[in-house]
């Protein structure tokens, strides 16, 4: 199961159900507010196995918790943000090219 930090827009959780894939995001959670190593364990404990984010200052602070939870990724989306309809569409056709596959352990980028 997919984490979706508060940065992307929350309709992407339908968009990845479309493709089969089980995601939640950080305000659906209540967790909009925890701090990046905390977002990691808090993740971690209720079984997500990624958290995608466009904030690439996440990494940084969160390499240390993925030390301490190495089943868990870090995806940074690097589409740039529009309006939601371009984005989806943008997110879509990135998606149909190369899905997100999160290496457990590190953080990676995507598309």
């Amino acid at each position: 199961m997919l984490l979706l930090d508060h940065n992307l827009p929350h309709q992407l959780r339908d968009l990845l159900t479309e493709f089969g894939v089980e995601a939640e995001s950080t305000r659906y959670r209540g967790w909009e507010t925890l701090r990046n190593g905390d977002l990691v364990s808090a993740a971690h404990l209720a079984g997500f196995k990624a958290i995608i984010t466009r904030d690439r200052k996440f990494a940084e602070s969160a390499a240390k918790a993925l030390k301490k939870f190495p089943e868990m990724a870090i995806v940074i989306v690097r589409l740039n943000q529009r309006g939601w309809r371009t984005y989806r569409e943008a997110f879509r056709a990135a998606w149909v090219a190369a899905p997100i596959v999160p290496q457990p352990g590190r953080v990676s980028e995507w598309p």
